[in-house]
């Protein structure tokens, strides 16, 4: 009789774990605020997060790229003390493909470095790690006032802005990024090293990493061995360097420690990464424009996009290797899109948003004061967008349709570098042949990944559905010269920018650059495009700004009202590409009647999934050999290798390859994904299905050390049993 209380007590603490995991993504400041202990984590805040000693936050990497700034693509973590960063598989895809080649298929085949001599170099990706966080919001705010015009506003935030970053950096090379939070009602600093010598280690073919391919993407269960490995440098001093053979491995404060003892039903989890972009304080009017008009856009160019480069993909293996990364960027979106939309009406999201406006309109009312401070928020809110629909329409197709051929963009490097220096009454041939020799050089990397036929479809494709639904007031100029020379025959004026233009073609790029001439470029067709394109644009980003700042100013009132309304709620600011921390648990859910998912699958349904006839779904030989005798050394558990498995941790794009934790803080897997039922999670936080999907550490060790045969990257790990 005396152990069915104690029994009752450990189901309702399960329980209680399980359902009550808080929604949000927490700055790394604020975690004194969620009594972690009582939830179930066995460290302290400043294990966690310290300035003054090595702490978790210093193995948590945000990977970017040049021209980023402090933005970040991807998270990762440090797992050993030579530098070796555990990410996902689609976030070193670019990578991989880059170094790929009909030849040397990496991935097809995968690629691992069995000494650090053959890893190899990424010049366009860094890592950052967060040094420290500060919040400035007084020193910002205090210099602002109510009677500013927004665009005053933004400048003079603008103008401290700099200064700020500039104070925080002076004498040292760090980085620093000042952002808002709340709609530009708080202001932290980030201050970050940041690290440009990064190597590829290891990546697992696309069968593996990438196994499931579009079916599977953003749905559960999941079999997806989502990760790939890099390697930090530094100078001899230890110091950030740009690559250098003489370079040596990072020594990293902290690194994670792996656990083997795997996840169960209940179990405390946390994540920690570089979350992208959240809207949760999104009004029912931006609800209204997602649904109607910009998600249905976007579905459907992409549609078309994706088709088109399938179909070259199939047919060549050197095209299939030249688009897998940019096919894959579009894709991942394209259903995300298509979710978010389905999730928004079935959860009756637009309906929840308005009841909570209308109950906040009322408390407004309720008091002159908040009459005069934000009784204007709504009606601005909902004027701006009344007025921009049909820009929204037309913006959408600007960057997805007009911004899909490739040829209509390369053009702005030599627009932006070359083309102020040729368009001068006395030319300096010096700098001419210098700008020159950078854009030479810079093209390589494009011409490697491009192919002029693939090009060409997309260009008569999306220029096409441009015309067609996109009103004529907005179309670029270049479109009534399509209209008067071409009769909108899409197909022939491709035909034709593709034989004229030097942009299409890398030997007359490359001849062009040798004597540039300010009269060829002019005639160039694809130059006339960009420019056309630019101009247009410019024209609406001008016809938008009023709208834009009404809008801002109302998000930002709106959001103040909020707050000050529900003044006994700790809120977490939406995601911008800053660190933070979230909580949950490991669980199984229930997406829809009588359907029950559990929180963990194994490599048997790796075998149930296997269709050789289908390249999502192809199981490599050696692969299935291991399942089937059951040979995963360590890290299976009475013949069974699990492989994934679920938290409702909150998470957003960006959050990929972040750590998955433990309460002891050792790693227990890899975020690589969130699940369909709660695709509108962006905007609208759902937590009975909300769901993380996470890849099992002990996989990702089980392909690195018996798949691949690296033992050399086990060893250099620490591994608790």
């Amino acid at each position: 009789m005396k152990k069915i209380p104690v029994i009752i007590a450990v189901f309702l603490l399960i329980v209680r774990f399980t359902v009550v995991a808080d929604e949000g993504m927490w700055l790394l400041t604020m975690l004194n605020k969620l009594n972690l202990n009582e939830k179930g984590c066995k460290l302290s805040p400043e294990d966690i997060y310290s300035i003054n000693h090595s702490s978790l936050k210093d193995a948590v990497v945000g990977l970017g790229a040049d021209g980023m700034g402090m933005r970040f693509f991807c998270s990762g973590e440090i797992i050993s003390d030579q530098g070796l960063v555990l990410t996902n598989h689609h976030c070193g895809y670019e990578s991989i493909q880059e170094h790929s080649s009909t030849q040397n298929d990496y991935t097809r085949n995968g690629f691992w470095a069995m000494s650090k001599a053959e890893e190899l170099t990424n010049p366009k990706m860094t890592v950052s790690i967060l040094l420290r966080l500060e919040d400035v919001t007084d020193k910002i705010v205090s210099q602002l006032n109510a009677q500013m015009s927004e665009s005053d506003r933004q400048k003079k935030i603008a103008d401290l802005t700099k200064s700020i970053q500039d104070e925080a950096t002076k004498g040292t090379d760090y980085n620093a990024a000042v952002r808002s939070f709340f709609d530009g009602n708080q202001f932290y600093l980030f201050i970050y090293e940041t690290y440009k010598d990064v190597r590829l280690v290891g990546a697992p073919p696309d069968a593996i990493g990438n196994f499931g391919g579009d079916t599977d993407n953003w749905m559960w269960p999941r079999h997806t061995g989502d990760f790939s490995m890099f390697r930090i440098y530094t100078g001899p001093d230890g110091k950030p360097a740009p690559y250098s053979k003489d370079n040596i491995p990072l020594k990293p404060k902290f690194h994670f420690s792996i656990s083997l003892e795997g996840v169960k039903e209940g179990d405390f989890t946390m994540v920690m990464g570089f979350p992208g972009t959240t809207d949760r304080y999104l009004t029912s009017y931006g609800i209204e424009e997602s649904i109607q008009i910009t998600n249905p856009s976007r579905v459907k160019i992409r549609a078309e996009k994706l088709d088109i480069m399938k179909k070259d993909m199939d047919a060549s293996d050197a095209v299939r290797i030249q688009y897998a990364s940019k096919y894959a960027r579009i894709s991942n979106y394209w259903k995300y899109f298509i979710g978010q939309t389905a999730g928004l009406k079935r959860l009756d999201v637009y309906d929840k948003k308005k009841e909570f406006e209308n109950k906040l309109q009322n408390w407004i009312n309720a008091d002159n004061s908040r009459k005069q401070k934000y009784g204007d928020a709504i009606g601005m809110i909902s004027g701006a967008y009344e007025e921009r629909k049909v820009l929204s329409k037309t913006s959408a197709y600007f960057s997805e349709a007009l911004g899909g051929p490739e040829i209509v963009m390369f053009p702005a490097q030599v627009f932006n570098k070359l083309y102020p220096l040729l368009n001068q009454k006395q030319v300096d041939e010096k700098a001419v042949n210098v700008a020159s020799a950078d854009l030479l050089k810079a093209s390589e990397g494009y011409f490697k990944d491009y192919d002029q036929a693939t090009d060409k479809k997309l260009l008569s494709a999306m220029f096409s559905m441009f015309a067609t639904d996109v009103a004529k007031e907005y179309h670029p100029d270049v479109f009534a010269f399509i209209a008067k020379k071409y009769d909108n025959n899409f197909n022939e004026y491709a035909d034709y920018v593709f034989k004229k233009s030097l942009f299409a073609d890398k030997n007359k790029y490359a001849e062009f650059l040798k004597n540039p001439s300010l009269k060829k470029l002019q005639k160039d067709p694809a130059f006339i495009i960009y420019q056309s394109v630019i101009n247009k644009s410019m024209e609406i980003r001008k016809e938008t700004e009023a709208i834009s700042a009404r809008l801002a100013k109302g998000n930002r009132t709106f959001v103040a009202a909020m707050m000050e309304m529900q003044s006994d709620k700790t809120f977490y600011p939406n995601a911008n590409s800053t660190e933070r921390l979230t909580y949950g648990y490991v669980g199984s859910y229930n997406p829809r009647d009588a359907v029950h998912y559990d929180y963990f699958t194994t490599t048997k349904g790796i075998l149930e999934k296997e269709d050789p006839t289908n390249e999502e779904f192809i199981v490599p030989a050696k692969l299935k050999d291991l399942i089937e005798k059951k040979d995963f050394g360590r890290y299976g558990k009475n013949g069974v290798l699990n492989t994934c498995f679920t938290t409702n941790n909150d998470i957003t794009g960006g959050n990929s390859g972040s750590p998955v934790l433990n309460a002891k803080g050792q790693l227990i897997g890899a975020a690589f994904d969130g699940n369909w039922e709660a695709m509108s999670g962006d905007i609208a936080y759902e937590p009975a299905l909300q769901k993380c999907i996470n890849v099992d550490i002990r996989y990702i060790l089980f392909i690195i050390d018996k798949y691949a045969g690296a033992k050399n990257l086990i060893e250099e790990m620490t591994l608790v049993e």
